[in-house]
C-alpha cells in the first residue's frame, strides 16, 4: 500500500473514474503504483502512456523479455501485490 494519500476505485469521479475502468485488472482493482497518481489524473495518464511505450516501443526486444525484466525490476524494489 502507498503512503500517498490516494483515491480508491470506489470513491473515483469523472476523468479518474474513466482512467481507471481503463487500468483495473479482471477484479476491478487498479495497481497501487498508478493509484498514487489518483490525485492528478493527468499524471495518472502520463504514467500510462510512459508505461505503454516502454512496454511496446522497442522492435528489438521481444514482450516476454521485457516483462521478464519488469519482474526483476519490481522484485529487487522489493515490491508485492495485494
Amino acid at each position: 500500500m502507498t503512503w500517498i494519500r490516494v483515491i480508491d476505485e470506489q470513491e473515483a469521479e469523472g476523468e479518474l473514474a474513466r482512467l481507471y475502468e481503463d487500468l483495473a485488472d479482471r477484479s476491478g482493482q487498479v495497481d497501487n503504483i498508478l493509484k498514487c497518481h489518483s490525485l492528478h489524473p493527468a499524471g495518472l495518464a502520463a504514467h500510462n502512456d510512459l508505461y505503454r511505450a516502454v512496454m511496446a516501443g522497442t522492435a528489438t526486444l521481444r514482450k516476454v523479455d521485457r516483462e521478464m525484466i519488469a519482474v526483476t525490476v519490481s522484485r529487487l524494489n522489493d515490491c508485492h501485490t495485494n
